[in-house]
């Protein structure tokens, strides 16, 4: 891979990719988002990676658009979202803008230029609700939120281009993944955030939302060097899951956390942090991926547990 170019370079994903990319001898072209943070800021010297190269641009403004499609890239990662599902549900034509809309446009320019292999990072949320085991890709496109409605509908689209222009895309649909440096927007930060809380203030109760709730998590470590395989040897055209195919109850996840803390806790619920139509049961099936690529994930789950915990240490 001669040139990589990361959209959404300083959002949690991204930081890892980029890291993970540079650190394999891959030159990256970092792209921000207005105001987004440079890698100078956030990779670690150390490593002794030579700096990243670094585009700021709006990916809604026509200008930013052709500014990305000139540098003219052998291969793309695109991650650059609004990929909080809270903030999707509170201006969804946003969310459709950016997700959507932006990505076409992106998707359309870069194959008239230098066509470069496009990996789109989507989300197994276009399946939707109605399954109760393991995920294949097979299963219907059911999105049942903004956020899941614009991903899918951006993968329609890219189809579309890469029927029409040849554009080499693959469409990676990651499970929920999670690590350090991810916001407390997200649940598995969240819930160390609150326990944290309860342990410095003395109580040994914690409001949460639906514990219920059945994930197949990832460590976003693993995540990343999955995007980079697919890069490499993924077949254009194709859906690939990313997945561990182990589900875990939201209950049992808040227990293990504790239980890393050395903190006897409850959970108790609050229907203020229930999110409007979760998805009871998300699991995922990689076997396609394993196959194509010969990936699997490297990162216990209990050691992506100890790593949030130690992130948020005083």
């Amino acid at each position: 891979m001669r040139r990589l170019l990361v959209t959404g370079a300083d959002g949690f994903v991204g930081r890892w990719l980029v890291r993970t990319a540079r650190d394999t001898g891959i030159p990256v072209v970092a792209v921000l988002g207005p105001g987004g943070v440079p890698p100078g800021e956030w990779r670690d010297p150390a490593t002794g990676a030579p700096p990243v190269e670094t585009l700021v641009a709006d990916l809604r403004e026509p200008e930013a658009i052709r500014r990305i499609a000139d540098v003219r890239p052998d291969a793309v990662v695109h991650l650059a979202a609004i990929a909080s599902g809270a903030v999707a549900r509170q201006d969804p034509v946003a969310t459709v803008a950016v997700n959507s809309d932006a990505t076409l446009r992106l998707a359309t320019a870069l194959a008239r230029t230098s066509a470069p292999r496009f990996l789109f990072a989507s989300t197994a949320e276009v399946y939707g609700v109605e399954h109760s085991c393991a995920i294949t890709e097979a299963a219907p496109v059911r999105p049942g939120s903004p956020y899941a409605a614009s991903k899918a509908q951006a993968e329609a689209a890219l189809a579309a281009v890469a029927a029409q222009d040849r554009l080499p895309v693959i469409v990676a649909r990651a499970f929920p993944h999670t690590g350090p440096g991810q916001t407390t927007t997200y649940v598995l930060p969240a819930l160390v955030a609150r326990l944290r809380a309860a342990k410095r203030a003395g109580t040994r109760v914690v409001k949460a939302g639906n514990l219920d709730a059945v994930r197949d998590f990832l460590d976003v470590r693993d995540v990343v060097r999955a995007y980079l395989l697919l890069l490499d040897r993924g077949q254009p055209g194709e859906v690939y899951n990313v997945a561990s195919g182990v589900g875990r109850r939201l209950t049992d996840c808040f227990e293990m956390i504790a239980r890393l803390m050395d903190f006897a806790a409850a959970a108790e619920p609050d229907a203020a942090l229930v999110r409007p139509g979760d998805i009871p049961v998300l699991i995922g099936d990689a076997t396609k991926l394993r196959t194509a690529t010969g990936w699997s994930p490297d990162i216990a789950f209990e050691r992506t547990l100890e790593d949030l915990v130690h992130a948020q240490a005083d």
